[in-house]
């Protein structure tokens, strides 16, 4: 499985002297001082409504903000939500999130939070990524969503609305150049094929950038990063109440594998047997149709089809001979289907509707170890049915019910080769009711309680245990909530007060690396305090701050002979921050600095691994012209190292990157 990679070009410098000379005669708006914050109409419960007044612990961000402050990719935004971050797992396109203390497990092909891609899902880890391009608006939601969003939406859902093309002709190109020899191109270009009828919207990225962890053994970089990537959106309105988008997407990664290295060895330094790679991609295509029935319902199908490739060859001991690797050669696909009718009763706003899904995962790879070359092949498929309905119900003058109810089966059946299939399923209602209070003019109080469950499945890596199931997680929430506008709506805030009560807590354990089960905790207890606020201080100055501390212990575990009752939920911090400050001058000059803090981390259920707490300094500073915009930046200001150290089970380092320096051009047509 060895597979020699071209080194990246070490020109792009003078490569780039045209491009940045022809650019620089057009490009973007200019920067201008906001004089309050934006409102934003959300879909978070289908339905739609001020962001302000969801009963729900949630972060929006529009596609003009993140644009304006360049943010490009999930975590950059993600590090801005309070209480939401990712386990260090140091490869491209596996980012197992971790919401209010709730981890993912990636060996288990499943994530504790719910990634919504207008309108698609995606279940696992694996794939949980996503341009910043052409977004219309992302809405971040914390605790159980269940009820409206089914299986492993049990501590949020990422939905993430990418800008449907229209009449009016949009074309946005960006260009980087950084440390490690990083070279970016970005498009984003949009608009009519016929006037009020047809429309198209083109998104392409590419980037690559060489690698941090020098191989003493084959030379080079282990870790360089090489990805690209479009979507194209089709959009047809035949009347003025109805429409039909057709969509497709693609990414691939050509990476050379993950940021590891032999634990307790020197940091950054490999000498590997086995040149890594990673070769993985992703493809979804979607058709999405609506229209507006005579009698004033609203109908939408949304049909989607999601696939990845998980194909990646990993060393694992880092030494010379071949001794230790792992290899997979995944194929993970999802087809999906969500039919919704959305009207009115009386005063009341309501959605119902139907979902259905089939998952065909076809898994394979090798385990290498130093007397044997162990290959493995299986199947693991399975499918969901739901129904489900939601209910805004106004009771006064300012007060409002919020009743959700999700009836679901789930049905999985795992094949290993040359053995039996085996079977299970499992019949869950996930109901959600919220009660709010509008105090004052744009300004809530609520009070929620919700279910939410992550489906169960089989441990694929254990032959030797005849590949045991695991049992469903669920979950049960109560929050209480502040949120709102004031000052002129110069000043956005929440505030969210919450405890959940987890039964059956799916636990990743990791024996060796490759080799590793999910066990469950009998039972445990995440509760958390989370703030946020936006805030315009005038004069061309904003500030953005998010806090979350968070408190999530087993109460009961006992895996074997190993009782790690009272422990932290392994890669679940207690502490989260951010701060972000930007100025904008009346001369178009910006300077924006953003602040992120994590506490210390654990990596196992055991806890005798972490990683220390740790602060980065990011600084943003540019120019807008007439019609472009050049900036600077400095990622990790301070080249501060936050590496996991003791990850699976102690036998490897994940490396934080370190400090980046870079030049960006941005033209706007």
């Amino acid at each position: 499985m060895n597979v020699n990679l071209p080194g990246a070009s070490r020109c792009a410098w003078g490569k780039s002297t045209s491009l940045w000379a022809a650019l620089l005669v057009a490009a973007a708006s200019p920067a201008e001082a906001l004089e309050e914050l934006p409102a934003i109409t959300v879909t978070a419960n289908t339905l739609s409504q001020s962001a302000e007044s969801v009963p729900a612990a949630m972060s929006v961000f529009d596609g003009q903000t993140l644009e304006r402050e360049h943010v490009q990719d999930l975590p950059a935004l993600l590090r801005r939500v309070p209480g939401f971050g990712f386990q260090p797992f140091g490869q491209s396109a596996i980012q197992p999130p971790v919401v209010r203390g709730i981890s993912s497990n990636f060996a288990s092909y499943s994530s504790s939070a719910l990634m919504m891609v207008d309108g698609v899902p995606t279940f696992m880890a694996q794939g949980f990524d996503h341009d910043m391009l052409g977004i219309e608006r992302v809405e971040v939601l914390r605790g159980p969503q269940s009820a409206l969003y089914g299986r492993n939406a049990e501590a949020g859902v990422v939905n993430i609305y990418t800008r449907a093309p229209d009449n009016t002709p949009r074309a946005r190109l960006s260009t980087e150049l950084g440390s490690r020899d990083r070279r970016v191109a970005r498009a984003d270009l949009s608009g009519p094929l016929v006037e009020d009828r047809l429309f198209l919207g083109v998104t392409g990225n590419w980037s690559e950038q060489d690698g941090f962890i020098d191989d003493l053994y084959h030379g080079g970089q282990a870790d360089y990063r090489k990805k690209h990537g479009g979507r194209m959106a089709l959009r047809w309105t035949p009347d003025d109440t109805s429409e039909a988008i057709l969509r497709y997407s693609r990414q691939d990664y050509d990476d050379g594998a993950a940021q590891w290295g032999a634990s307790g060895t020197r940091r950054t330094r490999v000498s590997s047997g086995v040149r890594g790679w990673d070769h993985s991609s992703a493809r979804s295509v979607s058709l999405d149709l609506s229209t507006e029935l005579a009698s004033g319902l609203k109908f939408r199908s949304v049909t989607g089809n999601s696939d990845f490739y998980d194909r990646v060859l990993q060393d694992t001991d880092f030494r010379p001979a071949d001794a230790l690797h792992i290899g997979r050669d995944n194929h993970f696909n999802t087809l999906s289907q969500q039919f919704t009718l959305e009207g009115t009763l009386g005063d009341s706003q309501w959605v119902t509707g139907m979902y259905f899904d089939r998952d065909r995962h076809d898994l394979g790879g090798e385990q290498k170890t130093p007397m044997h070359l162990l290959p493995y092949s299986a199947k693991l498929q399975g499918h969901s049915a739901a129904l489900f309905s939601h209910w805004m119900i106004p009771l006064a003058e300012r007060w409002t019910l919020t009743l959700g109810g999700r009836a679901e089966r789930d049905f999985v059946r795992f094949t290993p080769q040359g053995g039996d299939s085996r079977d299970a399923s499992w019949k869950r209602f996930s109901p959600k009711v919220a009660l709010q209070y509008e105090w004052m003019d744009d300004a809530f109080l609520y009070a929620s309680v919700a279910d939410g469950f992550r489906a169960g499945s089989f441990n694929t890596f254990s032959p030797a245990a005849n590949y045991p199931a695991y049992a469903p997680e669920k979950v049960r929430s109560w929050e209480i909530g502040l949120k709102g506008g004031a000052l002129d709506r110069r000043l956005l805030y929440s505030v969210a007060l919450y405890t959940m009560s987890i039964d059956d807590m799916q636990v990743q354990q990791m024996l060796t690396p490759g080799v590793v089960y999910i066990a469950n905790a009998a039972s445990a207890r995440s509760s958390g305090l989370e703030l946020q606020a936006d805030y315009l201080l005038g004069d061309g100055w904003k500030i953005q701050g998010a806090l979350a501390a968070n408190r999530t212990r087993f109460d009961s575990f006992a895996d074997g002979a190993n009782d790690y009752s009272g422990n932290h939920n392994p890669f679940a911090p207690d502490l989260t921050g951010n701060l972000g400050l930007r100025y904008d001058a009346e001369n178009r000059w910006y300077t924006q600095l953003n602040l992120s803090a994590v506490s210390r981390t654990y990596l196992d259920a055991a806890n005798s691994n972490s990683r220390a707490g740790y602060g980065l300094v990011d600084l943003d500073v540019g120019r807008s012209f007439e019609r472009f915009e050049i900036s600077a930046y400095v990622n990790n200001l301070a080249n501060k190292r936050y590496d996991a150290v003791g990850y699976q089970n102690g036998f490897v380092d994940v490396y934080s990157p370190p400090r980046e320096l870079g030049l960006r051009l941005t033209f706007d047509l």
